[in-house]
């Protein structure tokens, strides 16, 4: 029988929208859509492209931190991005500096807008932990 382990930040949203931030069921984690939060669950950087990226690479990095994974057990991740065309070199830039020579499957989106004013990128991830890490 698969045991489930289900991760939160304990933010707002969580309850009122009534989602997790991670489930991982078996040996594999589905991380939902992460974006530039802080520990209160206050969103950040509004319309701050670049810095918006990196809080939410920094928040992935506490799921993984929660489950004792690495960067290099991802093994796919899709990317919600505002203004695909404007931002497209800066999602390359900071996959790149994210991931270095692991290479997730991923998708990139170009959408028109996220669920919060001024949110320009959301990244959702899958996990494998029986990857090496």
């Amino acid at each position: 029988m698969a045991t489930i382990d289900v991760f939160h930040y304990n933010v707002p949203a969580e309850s009122s929208f009534g989602y997790s931030q991670a489930i991982k069921s078996g040996e594999l984690i589905h991380v939902s859509g992460q974006l530039s939060f802080d520990e209160a669950g206050e969103f950040l950087y509004a319309g701050d492209f670049a810095a918006q990226l990196k809080q939410t690479y920094a928040n992935m990095d506490k799921v993984l931190g929660h489950y004792g994974a690495t960067r290099n057990q991802v093994v796919s991740q899709t990317l919600y991005v505002v203004n695909m065309r404007q931002n497209a070199a800066a999602t390359a830039e900071g996959n790149l500096g994210y991931f270095g020579d692991h290479r997730p499957a991923s998708t990139v989106l170009g959408i028109t807008e996220l669920t919060l004013p001024g949110q320009v990128i959301e990244i959702s991830f899958v996990i494998d932990t029986k990857l090496p890490a």
